[in-house]
């Protein structure tokens, strides 16, 4: 008799429990490390976000218990909030002049305006590239597929920093940064690509791109290769071209895959810390800080931990109505609840 049945016979013999309740004892370990490392994490977040939380304050008190109780914070309601939503004054300006004075936060609106463009482009830059690949790797007239896919997945094996250190100095403003020198062999002249705004963010989103297609490109392989056979033959037939047969077969066929992966990798784009914080801390002057970033910043630069979770809620929030309207919208979810 194997050692697991004997373990679950002793558990049917307690009087206890039931037969039936046996089975929900295993699922104990990963409940409890769910709740210690997810659930208990998050809870902790929201009480904090309502509170004027500070080194100096979550850390008082006696012991290691002093900090799970908030320590000596004093409960603020949603003055972190409004803080950060509300909190100082952004002026419109147009040419030099001010065209308007709003009793918003503008830092954190610019933030937020940034987070958005850069999910935009960056999931834009992505499927386009995974789409262009995938159906490289996918032709019949390619030699070598094989050996080109192991290729394509090398960027996910590397270290994250490793990769945001190399692109780093790829997009050095020195003259001898690559980007620089490429720029020089075509007779154009150098750019400060983390000195300047919009240069910075390019950077960012060739980064983002990099670190990203390869998941993409497993999507869309993975799509490409269940498109049957049969649809292309019957467009054929018909007198459809290549264009043709891709926009009206090949791409219906596959856009529910590749949504969903465009909306995984979205999120991960609104998520992203390392790129912006290791080009240039969400420079110049934090025109191009993402969310996460500004979340950061708040909570250990200028040690304001309870406007920190404020900024990280109200992030999770966003992201999660953006990820819930796309499925929805998508229809992702059709068939998933029938038996």
């Amino acid at each position: 008799m194997s050692t697991s049945s004997r373990i679950a016979r002793r558990f049917e013999a307690t009087p206890f429990l039931e037969k039936r309740d046996v089975s929900l004892l295993f699922v104990l370990p990963g409940l409890f490390v769910f709740t210690a490392f997810m659930l208990f994490p998050v809870l902790y977040l929201v009480g904090i976000s309502f509170t004027n939380a500070t080194p100096a304050t979550l850390f008082a008190g006696d012991g290691a218990l002093s900090v799970l109780t908030l320590g000596e914070a004093e409960f603020v309601g949603l003055q972190n909030y409004a803080q950060v939503l509300f909190g100082g004054q952004f002026h419109v300006v147009l040419l030099g002049e001010t065209l308007a004075t709003l009793p918003i936060n503008g830092q954190f609106w610019n933030s937020f305006g940034v987070t958005w463009l850069f999910v935009a482009t960056s999931v834009t830059l992505k499927i386009g590239l995974s789409l262009g690949i995938a159906m490289v790797v996918t032709s019949d007239r390619v030699r070598g597929k094989r050996l080109m896919r192991s290729f394509i997945i090398l960027p996910m094996g590397l270290p994250a920093i490793f990769t945001v250190t190399v692109w780093r100095g790829i997009f050095s403003s020195a003259e001898f940064g690559l980007a620089n020198q490429i720029l020089g062999e075509l007779g154009v002249g150098s750019v400060s690509w983390l000195a300047e705004r919009w240069p910075a963010f390019f950077a960012y989103n060739v980064t983002e791109a990099w670190l990203a297609y390869p998941f993409m490109v497993i999507i869309t392989v993975s799509a490409l290769q269940d498109v049957p056979e049969e649809l292309h033959e019957a467009a054929k037939v018909d007198g459809a071209g290549y264009f043709s047969r891709f926009l009206h077969v090949t791409l219906p066929s596959i856009k529910r895959p590749v949504l969903f992966a465009s909306i995984l990798t979205a999120a991960a784009s609104f998520q992203q810390f390392l790129i912006p914080y290791v080009f240039n801390q969400g420079g110049p002057a934090r025109a191009n800080e993402l969310l996460v970033v500004y979340g950061y910043r708040e909570a250990l630069r200028f040690q304001e931990y309870g406007r920190g979770a404020a900024i990280s809620l109200v992030a999770v929030a966003f992201i999660g109505m953006f990820m819930w309207l796309n499925v929805k919208r998508g229809k992702l979810a059709d068939g998933v609840s029938e038996q």
